[in-house]
């Protein structure tokens, strides 16, 4: 079996169990494909800062089924931290702050 060629982020590659859910549904898998590489970063990202393993598999599924509900990108989320090419902005330094 060969693995589906799925584009990732632009600084954050495609984890396996997204992969696997975006394979196994064309309509979030087409949406994917659409999102830019920023946009596809941000839903990455997302799904791989949580610290709870349950946590991410409710992740993972509101990707998959978000996507087809036509959103873009993860609602009410700081974005990436991990972007070298862009400062981090003060209200999410301010967060970050928040949470240490």
């Amino acid at each position: 079996m060969t693995k589906k060629n799925i584009s990732g982020g632009v600084v954050h590659e495609l984890p396996a169990d997204l992969h696997a859910a975006l394979s196994a549904d064309q309509r979030a898998l087409a949406a994917w494909e659409s999102l830019t590489p920023l946009a596809r970063n941000e839903w990455i990202c997302w799904t791989i800062s949580v610290k709870k393993a349950e946590t991410r598999k409710e992740h993972v599924e509101r990707v998959r089924t978000e996507l087809k509900e036509g959103m873009r990108r993860p609602c009410c989320w700081i974005g990436c931290i991990h972007r070298s090419d862009k400062k981090i902005s003060p209200s999410v330094q301010y967060v970050l702050s928040r949470r240490k």
